[in-house]
């Protein structure tokens, strides 16, 4: 007599272990969230405390006080959301883990914030707006609030969506609707509202072309070469060197310029010197390194993994440098019109005011930040050592050739841009590249394979392909950056004025 069929059943116990599971699983998530938010809002509580010691007994407390929170949130949110560049290829290119990362962004964005932060900030974004023009302190004042607030909330949006965003443009944005709603379309500084359009376009593509051109180089003279280490060893020295003289020439321009006030050929030569010094100690260090690599695309990856190291410290300290200001800016202008009851386009920045920047940034990025690293470094396209390299260079020598030529540029558009060049790119290549062809049919006679199947090379272009679906939010979130937050700003404006004025 045979047997009844087996009935696949779970058991009742490992049911019951699934939910334990599940619920535990559950509980960490929301746990999580809740310590994070709870860790930011505790943030802005001190940054409040802050400029209550700071104002309490001086006029517009109240005022200041609550700009400080505003303040503080937009730092937050450029954490979250425009750091991530710096670090996002490196993480993706695994060659710092996410908490490496982490905590390397942090220390080097407080370090530009605290040492180059400047010991004046332009308050009135770039220019956007003539101070001349606004009625009164207190205009002034709302109007900056309003800007901050709108720029936050479109930056904190944009970061919800899963698309990196140019703070700068934002917050140029939220000047721009708050402007015009208190002082009239005769404020702006319309000239430079045509430089920032035209960012728009100009720093992707920049930043692309150049990423491209750099991975169509080690392609051409490294990948695809017969004997991969000895090329290496000639040109990687060289490409470090490139890269220190430009993050040098980059620091000086946008780090440390408002410390120094360098100009723009000592920056270059300064920078010439420093590569040329570090090429030639790159030369016996790389030679060392490659010492018994296997002849293989692998062993490469070996050899860019410091210099993605310090190029993800060297453009965060950069980053906080130069951008902190989108935080701080409009909250040195409300207190200069507060306490002095002076419209000015420069103010004194006192170190209470830099601590929230800096601080601010560095919690965002910890707290918030790990969504869009993840987003920019693996979601766009697949990124190794050699291709985030390319990235990070990128960046540097784009926003060295756009200061030389004058161009507004913006570094989040580069950044993501040479990303989304680099995919690109490789897509063009992988079909058209004679070398590449070549170098597969020399792999195949080696290895006495028939001939590289042609479904085999559909699939790896499929895998490779650059995500269009991030490519569409990423764009439609850039075109509309200004235009949203100046609406929204001058809504925020508009409500202010009509309740506190």
């Amino acid at each position: 007599m045979s047997k009844p069929p087996t009935k696949l059943v779970k058991p009742t116990l490992d049911k019951d272990l699934d939910k334990i599971t599940l619920v535990e699983a559950a509980t960490h998530q929301v746990a999580r969230s809740f310590v994070s938010t709870a860790t930011a809002l505790l943030f802005l509580a001190t940054a409040m405390t802050l400029a209550a010691a700071y104002a309490i007994d001086r006029p517009g407390t109240g005022m200041i006080v609550v700009a400080a929170a505003f303040a503080g949130y937009m730092a937050m949110n450029i954490g979250a959301n425009d750091v991530t560049n710096n670090v996002g290829a490196a993480v993706g290119a695994r060659a710092i883990s996410m908490t490496t990362a982490l905590v390397i962004a942090a220390i080097f964005e407080i370090a530009g914030a605290m040492i180059a932060g400047g010991e004046v900030v332009s308050t009135i974004a770039d220019g956007i707006l003539d101070p001349a023009l606004v009625p009164n302190a207190d205009a002034l004042s709302y109007a900056m609030m309003a800007a901050l607030l709108s720029a936050a909330l479109w930056v904190n949006f944009a970061t919800w969506i899963g698309a990196p965003v140019s703070t700068t443009h934002t917050i140029v944005g939220g000047v721009l609707g708050a402007g015009v709603a208190a002082a009239g379309f005769g404020a702006i500084h319309w000239q430079s509202m045509i430089g920032i359009t035209a960012s728009w376009m100009l720093s992707p593509l920049l930043g692309g072309v150049v990423a491209a051109a750099l991975l169509a180089f080690l392609k051409e003279f490294v990948i695809y070469r017969e004997d991969k280490i000895s090329a290496a060893r000639r040109w990687v020295p060289v490409l470090v060197g490139l890269m220190a003289g430009a993050f040098t020439s980059y620091l000086l321009l946008v780090g440390l310029g408002r410390l120094v006030m360098l100009s723009y050929s000592l920056c270059l030569g300064i920078g010439i010197a420093v590569g040329l010094i570090t090429w030639a100690a790159a030369v016996p260090f790389v030679r060392h390194q490659s010492r018994g690599l296997d002849n293989r695309n692998q062993s490469l990856r070996k050899l860019f993994q410091l210099p993605l190291i310090g190029s993800a410290a060297l453009l965060s300290f950069a980053h906080g440098a130069n951008d902190v200001s989108n935080a701080i800016g409009p909250l040195a202008a409300i207190v200069n019109a507060t306490q002095d009851n002076v419209i000015a386009g420069e103010a004194p920045l006192p170190i209470w005011i830099l601590l929230i920047g800096a601080f601010g940034i560095s919690v965002g990025l910890l707290l918030f930040g790990p969504r869009l690293i993840r987003l920019v470094g693996e979601q766009i396209t697949k990124l190794n050592p050699m291709r985030a390299f390319c990235v990070a260079l990128s960046a540097a020598l784009t926003v060295l050739a756009a200061s030389w030529l004058g161009l507004p540029v913006s570094s989040t558009h580069i950044a993501v841009g040479a990303v989304f060049g680099v995919g690109f790119f490789r897509e063009w290549y992988t079909r058209h590249s004679k070398r590449r062809i070549d170098y597969m049919r020399m792999k195949a006679d080696h290895w006495e394979i028939e001939e590289p199947q042609e479904r085999n090379m559909d699939e790896a272009r499929r895998r490779y392909l650059v995500r269009r679906s991030h490519f569409m939010t990423i764009i439609g979130a850039w075109v509309i950056t200004v235009p949203a937050s100046a609406l929204l700003s001058a809504a925020v404006y508009a409500v202010m004025a009509v309740i506190f004025m």
